[in-house]
């Protein structure tokens, strides 16, 4: 079993910054995936960035170059660094972990078994 403990979310202003902390409890190892999700008022679930736990990462175009995804091993600690932020940034924001073996940390949610509850983040313009 693994509990994720999503925070750091607010309400900044367009170009601003925020880091997102998710922190792990766990009766097992760590999976070999874990990532970060986003959900817009009346949109599907969308991925954001993954971490592979050989240390590769993938990233949704629509973040490339403005979000960081990192993990600190000894915290159990998943973090997302967010630069840039702009209004359609806007969204109910994730992580997950798949416990199971993977080639690659994929975006798509539905390989992710389990979740946070989650932290909003807030754009204005």
């Amino acid at each position: 079993q693994v509990r994720l403990l999503e925070s750091g979310g607010g309400t900044v202003q367009a170009g601003g910054s925020l880091r997102l902390s998710c922190a792990a409890s766990r009766d097992a190892t760590s999976g070999y995936c874990m990532g970060w999700f986003r959900q817009a008022p009346g949109k599907e679930r969308e991925g954001v960035a993954t971490l592979y736990s050989n240390g590769d990462t993938a990233y949704a175009d629509s973040v490339k170059g403005r979000f960081t995804i990192s993990r600190d091993v000894i915290k159990d600690t998943l973090y997302l660094e967010m630069s840039g932020l702009q209004p359609e940034d806007t969204a109910l924001y994730y992580c997950a972990e798949d416990p199971a073996w993977r080639a690659y940390c994929p975006l798509n949610p539905q390989a992710y078994i389990y979740w946070g509850q989650g932290t909003q983040v807030n754009i204005s313009a």
